[in-house]
């Protein structure tokens, strides 16, 4: 069984699997190709509609039988919203995601972050890799409801929790898209990019971004080529793919792009937005939602990218905030992780941890690792262990524990979450620990990496 986390992915078996997210929600399923596009309004398998070649609706449990799909269909989505449109899913526990195999061996789970603004998660994919199917964590948030989605999947809803209709899909540019976050980079001078933003409308863009910024009391951000050039990627990556989402169709994610042009950050946003045509639709959309006006208003980002593509008659936004990671900031950082995490001792009665240079240099080592090479887990590639990457570093503690976290963007949100979680939790309060160290770093599908590495 493999618990996977977002980005993470397996193999499943022949025949039909069960994908199940037991709690209060609406579990609906977008069919696709490989455009990522439905082929029509029976695409769209959801609780008025909830049976499609290949997939079945009931209750909370989705029956997908990959070779029984319609003819071209590459991808299944799977999607999930409050089963009350009026509660908003941060009130409500997060989904989690159950698959079974034919025989009811039990293949995967997936437990997202928990949402906060977001109204629609797209929980999973179901897709197509050679001869076989996988299936996808995704954990993608979505600011703008179900409809929102049914549309920028190519299905055209009359109105939020009602069936598809029969006209095509809608081409107003009204912004959709997936709830914003957040990383950083130096600036660097900007030219005339014809690739994405030309220099004339960044100037105007980056005016209408500062006078917002200025008006909610935060310091102004400045252009940076490399935010812009990954920007621009990712923005056409969307328009070519004909839909919104942090993987691109090349199988890169929006933070990886960031990290190929050499930018390291220590705080990162992105707006992915599809509709507006112009800058000033751009920043009226983010003023108009809430989310999107917590990125924009950022008072932590220094920097910014823009860029838009268009593709299949839409116009695709990727905007990135980012401020640098500097050294300085690495360490404090780290050391308001170490300062959390003996607050939570000192709640329980137990002596603070002492931070160990050399387990701090084995934990950001791993960090990075993970990051860089884009996977997550207590073993690495190569097959070493925590206990290993301590004594490598030089540590001689008898016991060694390892907590990994990854996608939170501060050193309260990573704590916070490890403390809601009892494995986690054990190790911050194991009393028979007395060190620790702390790494941290941006990039790869999830976008930070965090490691505690204890010692006693």
């Amino acid at each position: 069984m493999s618990e996977l986390v977002p980005g993470g992915n397996t193999p499943l078996p022949g025949g039909a699997v069960t994908i199940r997210v037991p709690g209060p929600f609406d579990v609906s399923a977008l069919i696709t190709d490989d455009g990522g596009r439905v082929r029509g309004d029976a695409d769209f398998v959801f609780y008025n509609q909830p049976s499609a070649p290949g997939a079945r609706l009931s209750g909370d449990t989705l029956t997908v039988d990959p070779p029984r799909l319609r003819p071209g269909a590459s991808r299944v989505t799977v999607v999930v919203s409050p089963a009350d449109p009026a509660t908003p899913l941060g009130r409500l526990p997060a989904p989690a995601l159950q698959v079974t195999a034919p025989d009811g061996r039990l293949l995967a789970r997936f437990a997202p972050p928990p949402p906060r603004q977001e109204t629609v998660l797209l929980l999973a994919e179901i897709y197509r890799r050679g001869t076989g199917w996988k299936l996808r964590a995704l954990g993608q948030g979505y600011a703008d409801g179900l409809a929102g989605v049914a549309r920028d999947f190519g299905v055209d809803v009359t109105d939020e929790g009602t069936g598809p209709a029969t006209a095509p899909a809608a081409t107003a540019p009204a912004a959709r898209t997936p709830a914003a976050r957040g990383t950083a980079a130096p600036p660097a001078s900007l030219s005339s990019d014809r690739r994405g933003v030309p220099s004339s409308d960044q100037d105007r863009f980056l005016a209408l971004v500062n006078s917002a910024r200025e008006r909610a009391g935060s310091p102004p951000v400045s252009l940076d080529a490399r935010l812009a050039g990954a920007a621009h990627a990712h923005a056409s990556a969307m328009a070519a793919a004909g839909r919104l989402g942090a993987e691109g169709r090349d199988g890169v994610f929006v933070h990886q792009r960031i990290s190929a042009t050499g930018y390291t950050y220590l705080t990162v946003g992105e707006h992915l937005v599809s509709g507006p045509r112009t800058s000033g639709e751009f920043v009226d959309y983010c003023l108009r939602t809430e989310q999107a006006r917590q990125t924009l208003h950022d008072p932590a980002f220094t920097h910014v990218g823009p860029a838009h593509a268009v593709g299949g008659g839409d116009t695709y936004w990727t905007v990135l905030w980012a401020r640098p990671l500097t050294p300085a900031d690495l360490a404090r950082t780290a050391a308001e992780v170490v300062g959390l995490t003996n607050r939570e001792r000192a709640r329980a009665g137990l002596r603070p941890l002492a931070t160990d240079p050399r387990l701090s240099t084995a934990a950001q080592a791993y960090s990075t690792d993970m990051a860089v090479r884009a996977f997550y887990s207590h073993t690495s590639p190569e097959g070493t262990q925590p206990w290993d990457r301590a004594a490598a570093a030089g540590a001689r503690h008898r016991s060694v524990g390892e907590n990994i976290a990854c996608g939170q963007r501060s050193p309260a949100e990573v704590v916070d979450g490890w403390m809601n979680s009892p494995g986690h939790r054990a190790n911050i309060l194991k009393p028979d620990f007395t060190h620790i160290g702390v790494g941290f770093a941006g990039g790869g599908p999830a976008g930070t990496y965090w490691t505690q590495l204890f010692g006693g």
